[in-house]
């Protein structure tokens, strides 16, 4: 990079170069003292005072000199401001309050036992700066655009320029231009409007409230889009795979994280089907049950007067009622509804002899599954295909229930999310040398895992290799 430059314009011209298309870096010519010496003022925003910096930069007494531009750039993106002065080869460091810290905020549906307790806020401009705060290299752009014809609603589009297709740049402006719409105010309006597969219940973005998170999407090459007032980003493309992940599976060791989500992957299955399954044997298939379990069933069911689909839907129902009734509800009281409905509930319908005690347990059990699975958005697709699931196995029996799985697998197998297969790895891995399995249903050793996903370009999938 070299030393500064006595010259302001050669400066200026070097920061607008390193840091093209980053609209968060903000530029200031100034003027100092009374000889108004000219200077030129870089700092990224909200991790610097605007007014302490316009009005106040004489009397400062935290300025450091920098030697050359590497330590200016090392500087700036750790959140300081750089002063250039116009016939000074030094360049200064103005000391700041830095990105924003952990007071911010708490990612609360995404929790984890280790990493980062931060998470999004409501602000655009706070976002972005804390993915910068994680990744502080000149090549992570952002890219700003206002939507929405009354709402003027900011977005920013995340990226680092050297690893991302600039394809998938083209096609995800164009999706984003594709409508004129009054107002957005959620990221969850926009992914309805830029999703292609509208009609599939499997969301082909992926949603988070962790700035750690989107900071991973980054390095693997995916696009970040912060819309202000949402406390939740998008990332993509997305795939399958990239739904069962959690920061915890990189924090822990890889014994850990992969005995994490085969339980993850398997809970995603029997959300889905647990109940059809009770549902098609105990209305088709009883005679594959031991004999001592045919009549404890029996037994339990005994004077019950629905069939097994009845008493299944009215349990699962009611457990769907308690939920919205506790999300919709203040926190504490939520809570309490949630676990004291479940209770009083399931055990009034058994002692009413409306439902069985093992009805109570697969509904339940059911719910544990589904909310096992990491994302909210992802886990409500199998909710969903849970009933139709039912209907199936109590029309075919377990003949029913397969059809049902190959049925979403096919559905699944013809979705992609920005021309990237939606199975991904599980299909076409040798589109990356199967290196992306080694990070799917088992999370190989850190240290094995040298390559980014298939989201990256070919020529810059190396993350990791031993100096020299």
């Amino acid at each position: 990079m070299g030393g500064v430059s006595k010259d302001l314009t050669v400066n200026q011209e070097w920061v607008k170069k390193r840091f093209e298309k980053c609209d968060d870096i903000l530029k200031r010519q100034v003027f100092l003292g009374e000889g108004r010496q000219e200077g030129y003022l870089v700092y990224v925003e909200v991790t610097v005072s605007n007014l302490m910096l316009e009005e106040h930069v004489i009397g400062l007494s935290d300025v450091q000199p920098l030697d050359g531009y590497e330590q200016a750039e090392a500087a700036l993106l750790a959140g300081n401001g750089i002063l250039f002065l116009e016939g000074d080869d030094t360049v200064y460091k103005i000391s700041s309050k830095g990105y924003p810290g952990i007071g911010v905020s708490k990612a609360e549906s995404e929790k984890v036992m280790r990493g980062s307790r931060e998470g999004f806020t409501e602000s655009e401009k706070l976002n972005v700066a804390l993915i910068r705060k994680r990744l502080r290299d000149p090549r992570m752009k952002v890219q700003e655009q206002t939507i929405g014809t009354r709402s003027h609603t900011m977005t920013a589009l995340v990226y680092m320029e050297d690893l991302i297709y600039p394809r998938l740049l083209d096609t995800i402006r164009e999706r984003l231009d594709a409508y004129e719409i009054d107002g957005i105010l959620d990221s969850g309006m926009l992914e309805q409007l830029v999703e292609k597969h509208w009609l599939s219940p499997f969301p082909q973005f992926q949603s988070t409230e962790r700035p750690d998170r989107a900071a991973a999407a980054v390095l693997e090459g995916r696009v970040v889009l912060v819309v202000d007032h949402s406390p939740t980003v998008l990332v993509f493309p997305a795939d399958y795979n990239s739904f069962f992940q959690t920061s915890d599976d990189w924090y822990n060791r890889f014994e850990t994280a992969s005995f994490a989500r085969i339980l993850r992957f398997f809970a995603a299955i029997l959300a889905m089907s647990f109940p059809a399954i009770y549902v098609a044997v105990t209305s088709w298939h009883t005679s594959l049950l031991p004999t001592n379990l045919i009549l404890s069933m029996a037994a339990a069911r005994e004077g019950v007067p629905f069939p097994s689909l009845g008493e299944v839907l009215l349990m699962e129902i009611s457990f769907e009622l308690i939920r919205e009734a506790g999300i919709r509800l203040p926190g504490p009281i939520g809570n309490t509804i949630g676990i004291v409905g479940g209770l009083i509930i399931g055990q009034s319908a058994v002692t009413a002899n409306l439902v069985s005690p093992i009805v109570v347990i697969v509904v339940a059990f059911t719910a544990l599954c589904s909310f096992a699975i990491p994302n909210e958005e992802f886990a409500s697709a199998f909710r969903l295909l849970k009933y139709g699931c039912m209907f199936m196995g109590a029309w075919l029996g377990l003949y029913g229930v397969l059809l049902s799985y190959l049925w979403v697998l096919i559905h699944l197998s013809h979705l992609n999310s920005f021309g990237i297969p939606y199975l991904m790895p599980y299909v076409a891995s040798d589109l990356n040398g199967y290196a992306d399995e080694k990070d799917a249903l088992l999370r190989f050793p850190f240290r094995m895992i040298t390559r980014r996903p298939v989201f990256a370009r070919r020529d810059a999938r190396v993350k990791l290799r031993k100096k020299g």
